[in-house]
């Protein structure tokens, strides 16, 4: 059998609540006989509760726990967003396909496994994990949250010409030299618009499956807002006219961002 290797790209920022159950799920990618290798790289996005103290006691507790994943925590000095999180993270990947994964407790790692063999037998560049395809279960919940996601995955789908059913999920797998080759532009939720029409724009062959999701309410520290949807709105329209799909490796290389480099610790 062909195996392949996994990065899990986590960023977190205020999630003293739910970071250490989420990270620990993440154990569940060892049951995969299709990885040889797993590394988890998380980004502490300058959080202001006491998940940075919770992730150095995590460091080494995580570690002694298994052979078979390697560990990487970083720091930001300054509060960036999560997509400025996710490039921070992608920067110190090194495996074959990159995942993100967010430190809530809305989705479940052991979807994953059902997602790394279509880029084994089916040599896929992408794979979406789709919250409204059919799935084993969802919490029910938000219905006008639901219909914001679904207008904006038409959106996305009508400018790059793909049939997704969930552009706005976190988990988007990607071929690691492919999402590098990339330039992402988006320090925020923007991010996934972006990462989407840009996948299209570069021809990638894109799968979804079905996925179980938990989502949690505002009172449970959902942090998407009203206002992120409409900046989405804009990020698909801007996205969707620009001709910016490929990065240059040397400048990338050379003038590394210095206001993101993340610390590691």
């Amino acid at each position: 059998m062909k195996k392949t290797s996994l990065s899990v790209l986590v960023p977190v920022y205020n999630e003293e609540l739910f970071v250490e159950e989420s990270l620990r799920r993440l154990f569940v990618l060892e049951k995969s006989p299709y990885l040889e290798k797993i590394q988890i790289i998380v980004v502490n996005d300058c959080s202001t509760d006491g998940t940075a103290a919770l992730l150095k006691r995590l460091a080494g507790d995580l570690s002694s726990l298994s052979d078979a994943i390697q560990w990487k925590f970083m720091d930001h000095e300054k509060n960036m967003g999560k997509g400025k999180a996710v490039q921070t993270a992608l920067r110190e990947a090194d495996c074959e396909i990159s995942i993100i994964h967010d430190a809530d407790l809305e989705y479940y790692p052991k979807d994953i496994l059902r997602m790394i063999p279509l880029f084994v037998n089916e040599r896929a560049d992408a794979v979406y994990g789709s919250r409204f395809a059919v799935h084993e279960y969802r919490r029910v919940l938000m219905y006008r949250h639901e219909l914001g996601n679904k207008f904006l995955t038409f959106l996305s789908n009508l400018i790059s010409n793909l049939n997704l059913t969930d552009m706005e999920t976190c988990y988007k797998a990607v071929r690691t030299d492919l999402l590098k080759s990339i330039p992402l532009l988006s320090n925020d939720f923007r991010l996934e618009p972006e990462l989407t029409i840009k996948l299209a724009k570069r021809n990638a062959k894109l799968f979804e499956i079905p996925i179980s999701y938990c989502g949690r309410t505002y009172d449970e520290g959902k942090k998407i807002i009203w206002v992120d949807g409409l900046k989405a709105i804009f990020a698909i329209l801007r996205f969707g006219f620009s001709r910016e799909i490929y990065r240059d490796y040397t400048v990338c290389r050379d003038n590394a961002d210095p206001e993101s480099p993340g610390k590691e610790f």
